[in-house]
């Protein structure tokens, strides 16, 4: 299990959507907390299998990223890196998807980002934007507390977005 972070910005876990794979909660499952990935195949009854990756553009994505989202194969078929650089950004398959869930509430911001300074540069400030304030670890959108040490908020996302994401994860229930 890797338990350290990418020395240097890793394009594979530069999602073309935007998303900064290190903090999904399935990679983090999958390279750093098993836990939470067999709490997860519970929850959403996917089996273990189901749910290995190793970010966005690698040979091994979760049963979601590699069936039901759009993106990286319209990328692909385009041959652009990330939905910034297309001519019909935003389109309505990346606006469904962006509504869809509080930890896709920055796609635009990250979009922008990757267009104005690169994706290393993003890359970067998104490790630093996930890391807890304390001991470093990279927590997910949903880690209200650091996952590893337990101080709260778990990184600046959630404190930027705390209660946006509690509402809407309640409106899911």
């Amino acid at each position: 299990m890797d338990s350290k972070k990418p020395s240097v910005p890793d394009k594979k876990l530069a999602a073309v959507c935007g998303l900064f794979c290190p903090s999904c909660t399935v990679y983090i499952g999958n390279h750093k907390d098993p836990g939470r990935l067999e709490a997860m195949s519970r929850r959403i009854g996917q089996p273990l299998d189901k749910l290995q990756c190793n970010g966005c553009r690698s040979d091994k994505r979760s049963y979601y990223c590699e069936n039901i989202c759009k993106m990286y194969k319209c990328a692909a078929e385009k041959g652009i890196d990330f939905c910034g650089e297309c001519g019909e950004y935003p389109c309505a398959d990346l606006k469904s998807f962006q509504a869809e869930m509080p930890h896709r509430l920055e796609l635009w911001k990250s979009q922008e980002r990757i267009k104005e300074a690169g994706y290393e540069k993003w890359f970067e400030e998104m490790d630093r934007h996930y890391s807890c304030p304390s001991c470093g670890t990279i927590n997910s959108a949903y880690d209200m507390a650091c996952w590893k040490c337990g101080t709260a908020p778990g990184c600046n996302f959630v404190s930027e977005h705390k209660e946006e994401t509690i509402r809407m994860m309640a409106s899911k229930k």
